[in-house]
């Protein structure tokens, strides 16, 4: 337990510099390359995307899943890991030949920019996270990309200045990628044996892999496509607007996905040793925590949408503000879809119902933004984000609804919607009262956190809630180290 709630930290330590860097570029960046080149530089980071999603297959989650399995037997974690990577080397050298002809054969608009994310593809073939996720070794994930991206913070403000630095922005962004699982590597030759490994070992791998990958490409529909069919359908200031509002909602929604990084092992390890009871119940106290994080999350950006845009980002990004509005409400189908698949779904090698569960979310995705695209434009590829993630949440609950029930933990976390939604009413009517400026933000943010605290404090107190205890509980220990001390 002392482990997990370690590893836990270090995510959210990270998370939260994750949340505050972007809080500190993003409004530069808006406003020193515009929307034209915010959307150039996300379309062509789109399609370099899918070429390392090819390579990657579902490496990412099989690799994390097996690792975790024989973490205890060094000679057949050593026997796993080269298997798994000979797949993953050999999938990257073919998505770095492909990628090439796209640029040298093809007739691609911003073809410097599109050159340059050349390093973000190629950086895929040295990604080696899924083993550390695997074995536990939070530590130094966190402690490279926290490297990484203050380097990449800083080279950032040094060079770019203007729309014309946009090869620069983008060479930074990559570089930065590519040395961050680079760096990886440094700790491999201590833990693992390299070594020649047989066909057959690696045959055992290259079936949950290729299955892994069919939910990969799907989720990619619907979370990297958008903006492709944005790019394509509409402009890249439509594309930038997208980026923008996009990247908000996502910046905390970290804090709970590093729940889902740190449980995906450890709930791996407990299944296959049969904790069926514990396993249950870190689901459910999972479910309720991402909704208490994620209602501030969702019904804190409805609230301040309408001062934070135009402060944050400048009056030519205010068509993010009713972008914000509908993604907000991802946040909660998001939310409790990954605690389902990272502590229940993969674990149990259900990955026949993650598949179905994400192609359904990429076909309500990809028809919902074929008919709205045209007409509402970036609106209408955030309702089609907003319904798919509501797809992929359901088809995965209805599905284990006989083996747990998802649907009670869910409907028992239905106080903290109410504390988030009159936390939202609070805040936005002082924004209605007040008008958008710095001043106004900041006594919003003030005025969200204290209702909302406030509000799941006396709920804790009254009902007796579990996740008070628990809370009451860390701090008495903090305490009880510190008088030690």
């Amino acid at each position: 337990m002392k482990t997990l709630q370690k590893n836990l930290i270090y995510n959210v330590l990270y998370q939260l510099l994750v949340i505050v860097l972007p809080l500190i570029t993003a409004p530069y960046i808006a406003r020193v390359l515009g929307a034209e080149s915010v959307g150039v530089y996300s379309y062509t980071s789109s399609v370099a995307q899918y070429f390392l999603l090819f390579a990657m297959l579902g490496i990412s989650q099989h690799g994390n899943r097996s690792i975790a399995a024989v973490k205890d037997d060094p000679n057949e974690l050593s026997n796993t890991f080269c298997s798994i990577y000979a797949i993953q080397l050999g999938t990257f050298i073919v998505s770095t030949v492909l990628y090439l002809a796209y640029i040298l054969l093809f007739p691609v608009d911003n073809k410097l920019i599109v050159a340059i994310q050349f390093l973000y593809v190629l950086s895929g073939a040295f990604d080696i996270s899924w083993y550390y996720f695997g074995t536990e070794q939070f530590k130094i994930t966190v402690t490279r990309n926290t490297i990484i991206k203050l380097a990449t913070v800083l080279l950032m403000f040094v060079f770019v200045h203007n729309p014309q630095d946009l090869w620069k922005y983008t060479l930074i962004m990559t570089a930065g990628t590519l040395v961050s699982q680079l760096y990886l590597w440094k700790y491999i030759p201590k833990q693992i044996r390299l070594r020649k490994v047989s066909f057959a070992q690696i045959k055992m791998h290259i079936k949950p892999v290729v299955v892994l990958f069919v939910p990969v490409i799907a989720y990619s529909i619907y979370k990297i496509m958008d903006k492709i069919m944005l790019g394509n359908m509409t402009s890249y200031a439509q594309v930038g607007y997208y980026e923008n509002a996009e990247k908000i909602i996502n910046i905390p929604m970290g804090v709970i996905t590093a729940l889902g990084t740190v449980m995906l092992p450890r709930m791996s390890n407990m299944m296959s040793k049969g904790e069926e009871e514990k396993a249950r119940d870190y689901i459910r106290l999972s479910v309720k925590l991402v909704t208490i994080v994620g209602s501030a999350i969702a019904f804190g950006f409805i609230g301040i949408s309408s001062v934070f845009v135009p402060v944050y980002f400048g009056e030519e990004f205010v068509s993010c503000v009713s972008l914000i509005n509908i993604l907000s409400a991802t946040v909660f189908f998001v939310s409790w879809a990954n605690v389902i698949r990272t502590q229940y779904l993969i674990p149990r090698h259900y990955d026949k119902i993650y598949v179905v569960s994400m192609l359904a979310g990429a076909l309500v995705n990809f028809l919902i933004n074929c008919l709205l695209i045209p007409r509402l434009q970036g609106d209408g590829a955030a309702i089609g984000t907003v319904a798919a993630e509501f797809a992929v949440m359901f088809v995965q609950m209805f599905w284990i609804r006989k083996e747990i029930p998802i649907m009670k933990y869910c409907r028992d976390t239905i106080p903290f919607w109410v504390i988030g939604f009159l936390m939202q009413v609070a805040v936005r009517g002082y924004g209605m009262l007040k008008g958008a400026s710095v001043l106004t933000l900041v006594s919003q943010i003030l005025i969200g956190v204290f209702v909302y605290c406030a509000g799941c404090l006396l709920y804790f107190v009254v009902f007796k809630d579990e996740i008070g205890r628990l809370l009451l509980n860390g701090i008495k220990s903090l305490r009880q180290k510190k008088n030690m001390e």
